[in-house]
C-alpha cells in the first residue's frame, strides 16, 4: 500500500497532462521551445490553464493481489502548490498530504495511527512534481529549462523526447507525441528494490475532454525489471471546485476529503 502513496506524487503531474485526439502533421526541424508551444495549444491554450486554480479528481488504485484488488482515491490539488491524496484501504483512509513547503501522512494499513511528516526524499519529490498544470505550462516561469533530445518511438509511436532541467537541478526526460503534441511519457521516481535502483515511467492513455481540457484518465506506472504494472483510474475530474486551504493542512486537523 505505501507504494500507492508514493507513486501518487508522481502522478501529481501528469493528473492534469492533456491533448486532443490529433493535432496536425507532424512537422519537421522543431526546436524544443516550438514543441513546448505547440503542446501547449494542444493542451488547450495557456490562458486557460492559467484559469485553473484547483482541481479534484476520483477513481481507482491498482493494489495488485491475486484478487486484483482495486483501492478508491481522491486526489485535490490547489495553487500554487498543494495537494492531498486520500486512499480507502479496508475502510480505513491513508493520507498524504502537502501545503507547499510541508508534508504529512497517515498509514493505519501499517498500524501507525499517528502523524508522520514526509520524509526529506518526499518533500524534494513533492515541491519538484506538485504542478497543477503539469512541467511544461509556463516552464520559464517555473525554472525549468527544456532541451531536445532527439526521437524515439514509445509505444509504436514517433515522439519527441525533451530534456527537463528543473530549478532544484534535478533531470527528467519527457515524451511527447509527433502528431497530437500530447505527453505519452514521463521518467518517475527512481525506486529502491532489492537494495538496487530501478527506473520508473508513467505512461498518460485514454484522455477525454473536462471543461475544454482534456486530461488523461488512465495512468500506469511501470518499474524496470517488474513484471507487474499498477494503474491509476481517473473516474471523476472537476475543475475550480471551491477548497479551503484547511483541506492541506495537517491531517490531524481536519476531516477526511472522501466522506
Amino acid at each position: 500500500m505505501k507504494r500507492y502513496l508514493h507513486i501518487a506524487y508522481s502522478l501529481t503531474a501528469l493528473a492534469v497532462l492533456s491533448t486532443p485526439a490529433a493535432y496536425g502533421a507532424q512537422p519537421a526541424n522543431l526546436s524544443a521551445a516550438q514543441i513546448v508551444e505547440q503542446n501547449v495549444a494542444a493542451r488547450g491554450g495557456l490562458n486557460a490553464w492559467r484559469k485553473v486554480y484547483s482541481m479534484s479528481m476520483s477513481g481507482e488504485l491498482d493494489a495488485g493481489g491475486k484478487q486484483d484488488t482495486k483501492l478508491p482515491f481522491v486526489m485535490t490539488m490547489k495553487r500554487p502548490n498543494m495537494s492531498r491524496l486520500e486512499v480507502r484501504f479496508q475502510d480505513q483512509p491513508a493520507v498524504q498530504v502537502y501545503d507547499g513547503s510541508q508534508g504529512w501522512k497517515i498509514r493505519p494499513f501499517l498500524g501507525l495511527d499517528e502523524v508522520e511528516s514526509f520524509t526529506p526524499a518526499e518533500l524534494k519529490a513533492a515541491s519538484a512534481w506538485q504542478q497543477l498544470d503539469g512541467p511544461l505550462m509556463d516552464y520559464a516561469k517555473k525554472g525549468t529549462q527544456v532541451d531536445l533530445a532527439g526521437m524515439e518511438t514509445v509505444e509504436g509511436n514517433s515522439t519527441y523526447k525533451l530534456k527537463l532541467t528543473l530549478k532544484n537541478g534535478e533531470q527528467r526526460n519527457l515524451w511527447v507525441d509527433a502528431k497530437s503534441f500530447l505527453e505519452v511519457k514521463i521518467d518517475g521516481e527512481p525506486r529502491k528494490l532489492d537494495n538496487k535502483v530501478h527506473q520508473v515511467s508513467i505512461f498518460y492513455r485514454d484522455f477525454k475532454k473536462v471543461n475544454g481540457l482534456t486530461v488523461p484518465y488512465v495512468n500506469e506506472t511501470v518499474v524496470d525489471g517488474v513484471r507487474q504494472t499498477h494503474k491509476m483510474t481517473i473516474q471523476t475530474v472537476t475543475i475550480n471546485p471551491a477548497l479551503d486551504d484547511a483541506l492541506f493542512s495537517k491531517p490531524e486537523l481536519i476531516k477526511s476529503a472522501s466522506r
